[in-house]
């Protein structure tokens, strides 16, 4: 685990490290069977296409919990989130049926500073060069 930041060391418009991430099918499956939820436009390609998605999707729920990853490993500590939200999602992450997989680009950058060291970060996620995610932020509470 990476050393917990600081407070006092990062101000308004601070980056956070970018973070790439591989969602392949066994991704989704594993997912599937974690969660129970076996919708079958994240893993049957056929049912997919025919509701009109150009190929399998990733859950929302999986997109999300990759994504706040980038704010716990920057933070050092997983329990230092206190709040994360997304408002919507903008496009679906695609996931081909191949050995490369979708990627999911996750970019942050410090929004506000609060009391009590806290922060608000701003999350962007893009994938297949499309925003996934609008209004993706998460409050931490730092050293």
């Amino acid at each position: 685990m990476a050393a917990r930041v600081r407070y006092d060391e990062v101000g308004v418009g601070t980056e956070i490290p970018s973070r790439e991430f591989t969602v392949k099918r066994v991704d989704l499956l594993r997912f599937c069977g974690a969660c129970s939820d076996y919708t079958m436009t994240h893993w049957n390609e056929r049912v997919a296409k025919a509701v009109g998605l150009p190929d399998v999707i990733a859950h929302g729920t999986f997109t999300i919990a990759e994504a706040v990853r980038v704010v716990t490993d920057w933070a050092g500590d997983p329990g230092a989130l206190v709040e994360y939200s997304v408002r919507r999602f903008s496009h679906p992450v695609v996931v081909p049926d191949d050995d490369e997989g979708a990627r999911l680009d996750v970019h942050g950058r410090i929004e506000k500073k609060l009391e009590d060291n806290q922060v608000v970060v701003r999350l962007s996620a893009s994938s297949g060069g499309r925003e996934v995610m609008s209004g993706a932020r998460a409050v931490v509470r730092l050293a």
